[in-house]
């Protein structure tokens, strides 16, 4: 899991850096870097949207998950526990930031086939490529939202961690489609998220999380 520990390395270094910045930036500074990371994450997602729509063999899939994910998470409330716990470490936006953040760091093909490659056949070309990557989006992510960022890396160890781990158990279980629905649901994910920080729409991007887990479950049980 090399390449996993280095990508959470570089997360938690970056958003160090970051944090240190933070210190000497003004509110109207602050204010273009919020507008900034909105139209990168409503960007990021879009773009995720439409590489991947063209090659979707289930293109009502998304629909069902992102329907389903939303009332799941609306009913068990997860983005106001998620606001209550991450306000324990900042009075900011922080739970925007780190919902951002954990999106843009774990749903890519980067970080979902990484662990793949790494546990299967020992590259760890693409969790490096990852690394960095996201060690320049965790230090613009903490130059804005503190250093509360550095929380995102302890998901992103959990999360490539269960896939390094899943791999090696299960072989190649992540399919062609898999990684197509997910990426679909995920770039809907991100740009909702970025969305939100514009204040255009909160979508409360929380809620709509476990939607991401029908597009693994539709396309295990097909395969």
């Amino acid at each position: 899991m090399i390449g996993t520990i280095v990508n959470t390395c570089t997360i938690l270094t970056g958003s160090v850096i970051g944090s240190v910045f933070k210190k000497g930036i003004q509110e109207k500074q602050q204010n273009a870097l919020f507008t900034a990371m909105g139209l990168a994450a409503t960007g990021l997602g879009i773009n995720a949207i439409v590489q991947n729509m063209p090659n979707s063999n289930y293109p009502v899939l998304f629909i069902v998950s992102l329907a389903l994910g939303s009332l799941i998470g609306t009913t068990l409330d997860i983005d106001s526990r998620f606001q209550n716990l991450t306000s324990r470490f900042s009075a900011g936006q922080l739970s925007k930031g780190l919902s951002t953040g954990v999106l843009l760091y774990c749903i890519g093909t980067l970080s979902i086939l990484g662990p793949i490659q790494s546990a299967l056949y020992g590259d760890h070309t693409y969790l490096f490529t990852n690394a960095t990557l996201d060690f320049v989006t965790s230090m613009v992510l903490a130059s804005t939202y503190g250093i509360g960022m550095a929380l995102s890396a302890g998901v992103l160890f959990c999360w490539q961690g269960l896939i390094y781990v899943c791999a090696l158990a299960l072989g190649n279980f992540m399919t062609t489609d898999m990684m197509t629905e997910l990426s679909i649901v995920g770039g809907f994910l991100i740009a909702s998220s970025g969305l939100s920080i514009l204040n255009i729409k909160d979508c409360k991007t929380m809620n709509m999380l476990p939607s991401l887990v029908f597009p693994i479950l539709f396309c295990w049980i097909v395969t």
